[in-house]
């Protein structure tokens, strides 16, 4: 089973820039997708990025592509988003979430099946 991790998230300024990690452990790695969603108070969770293991391809959601950046650390079990130009509408807790075998889809959060506990993002104006 994995365990996953995040850590990174804290209160910013709107412009400032913010690196979210996502640390995966358990026995059995195995893993197609891992990804980040994110949810805001009163709204649902929604899908921000997501990774391939195996070739590190990239997908984001429009309202942040250009200002985040997803990676992974193949050996290492780990993945960032490195997050810039951080606006209000940013803030929400950050979950790191994990997909174990190939799918089509992986951009709804049904799509995963292991999520960590989240990090809050706080971006003041």
């Amino acid at each position: 089973q994995v365990v996953l991790e995040e850590s990174g998230g804290r209160l910013v300024q709107s412009g400032a820039s913010l690196t979210l990690t996502c640390i995966a452990s358990g026995r059995a790695f195995s893993t197609y997708i891992m990804g980040w969603f994110r949810q805001a108070p009163g709204k649902e969770r929604e899908f921000v990025a997501r990774i391939k293991w195996a070739d590190a391809s990239t997908h984001y959601a429009d309202s942040v592509q250009g200002r985040f950046a997803i990676s992974r650390e193949y050996g290492r079990r780990t993945m960032h988003l490195q997050m810039n130009r951080l606006k209000p509408e940013d803030t929400g807790v950050y979950y790191c979430a994990h997909i174990a075998k190939t799918t089509d889809s992986s951009d709804r959060a049904a799509d995963y099946g292991t999520w960590g506990q989240g990090t809050q993002v706080t971006v003041g104006s």
